[in-house]
């Protein structure tokens, strides 16, 4: 059975920062591009940040270039997201999700963690 548990969640002032983890389970980790999705509310799901296997392409959403980091662990098979600078913008709940080619849209990522909230507020 396909597991992804995400933690690292909570709320922060503006300028603070989260370490988002996603820790997989039931698949071979390694083999599978990763993604990092947000979900507001009555907006689209966005991605965020995506990582192929061995991490040699990754790319972000403009709105987080230089202060997201994405990377993986595929020894403890875990993909992690690295918040500096958060803004209130930022607020959603975040969620890892698993693709076959690091290619494909949001409809091709196959399992879905649960999500956990970030919350950027004074």
């Amino acid at each position: 059975e396909v597991q992804l548990v995400e933690s690292g969640g909570g709320e922060v002032p503006p300028g603070g920062s989260l370490r988002l983890s996603c820790a997989a389970s039931g698949f071979t980790f390694s083999s599978y591009t990763m993604g990092w999705y947000r979900q507001v509310p009555g907006l689209a799901c966005e991605r965020v940040a995506r990582i192929n296997t061995r991490g040699s392409a990754i790319d972000y959403t403009d709105s987080v270039k230089g202060r997201f980091t994405i990377s993986r662990d595929d020894a403890k098979n875990t993909v992690t997201l690295q918040m500096n600078s958060l803004q209130p913008e930022d607020t959603a709940v975040y969620s890892c999700a698993v693709a076959l080619d690091y290619g494909l849209p949001i409809s091709g990522y196959t399992y879905w963690g649960q999500g956990t909230q970030v919350t950027v507020s004074s």
